[in-house]
């Protein structure tokens, strides 16, 4: 049984030798540990820090790619290295590595596909008031919109089986946790939860340079997920919806004519009413259309993902 611990960095000289001293060198029911680095365009010593310590597997970008790529180059690079078990964890020393062993316990049982540390971000000191209210707010649009109890949607100190990170397709730009955790739950991926507290503070986030910079990118990538994922949610709702209203100046106007001959004279502004119903109706019958094409993309989505699996497990396997 073999651990890859990656490790997405950018300019993290400073704390990652922090995170490599914490790394367990042994754990019960796993024969080796390794450190994967990804190189996500440091301009730094990090990489030589790494070699330092130890570190001989890298994935390394030119240019600053991201950590939503970042993770899912690393997240092949372990495979290749034939992990049977992937940890993702920061750079900048916000999880405590210690943990690891309880990270992972619930895959070594096999009992879930994917474990996902919470934070318990209403315990941290120095997150604002408006940040603990946002990160509960984006985790409750991210359960609605997977079907997920995930208390700590953006928690980034996760474990994937190698099952897990093989069925794993990120395709957003940002927000790969959220992004993942959506996948997970529509791939039917056991979900565990751990709780796990976090280090000090020692820099800002360099994901985003605000809060509702955050909540902006963050909730394209829910959005777009659950269209991928549950495309007649979205196009049948909203098409019952303009159904329904536009309907209703039809309906008003029969009843009038139907009760009230004198009504019938007023004739002109009427037409409006009628008219705006017509275009809602089209609207609607448009809705309808698009949730099945939306639902057919979504079944060629889902036998392409098979089929870029098996892929990846030929190429692997070689």
């Amino acid at each position: 049984m073999k651990l890859v611990v990656m490790i997405p960095c950018l300019n993290e000289e400073a704390t990652l030798p922090l995170v490599l001293a914490g790394i367990p060198t042994q754990i019960d029911g796993v024969d080796a540990i390794e450190v994967l680095i990804v190189d996500d365009g440091c301009t730094d010593r990090t990489v030589d820090v790494a070699r330092s310590m130890g570190v001989q597997h890298f994935v390394h970008h030119i240019r600053n790619q991201g950590l939503s790529r970042s993770f899912r180059d690393g997240l092949m690079r372990s495979l290749e290295l034939d992990a049977d078990i992937i940890v993702l964890t920061d750079g900048d020393n916000q999880y405590k590595q210690q943990c690891i062993p309880e990270l992972i316990a619930p895959i070594l049982r096999g009992s879930a596909d994917t474990v996902i540390a919470d934070r318990e971000t209403h315990t941290i000191e120095h997150f604002s008031p408006l940040k603990k209210f946002l990160q509960k707010l984006g985790t409750w649009v991210l359960n609605k919109a997977a079907g997920t109890a995930v208390p700590d949607a953006t928690s980034g100190f996760r474990a994937y089986s190698r099952k897990a990170a093989m069925q794993l397709n990120v395709i957003a730009d940002y927000s790969f946790a959220t992004e993942t955790t959506i996948q997970a739950a529509h791939k039917h991926h056991a979900i565990s939860i751990v709780p796990i507290g976090t280090n000090e503070k020692l820099r800002e986030s360099r994901q985003f340079n605000s809060n509702w910079q955050h909540v902006r990118r963050s909730s394209v990538t829910i959005m777009r997920a659950y269209i991928m994922y549950k495309p007649y949610t979205i196009f049948i709702t909203m098409g019952v919806i303009l159904l329904v209203i536009g309907l209703a100046p039809f309906g008003y106007f029969l009843w009038k004519a139907a009760t009230d001959n004198a009504w019938l004279h007023h004739g002109p502004q009427h037409v409006r009413s009628l008219v705006i119903g017509g275009v809602l109706l089209v609207t609607a019958f448009m809705s309808f259309t698009l949730g099945i094409i939306a639902d057919l993309v979504r079944i060629n989505r889902q036998l392409t993902e098979e089929v870029l699996e098996n892929v990846k497990r030929i190429r692997i396997e070689q």
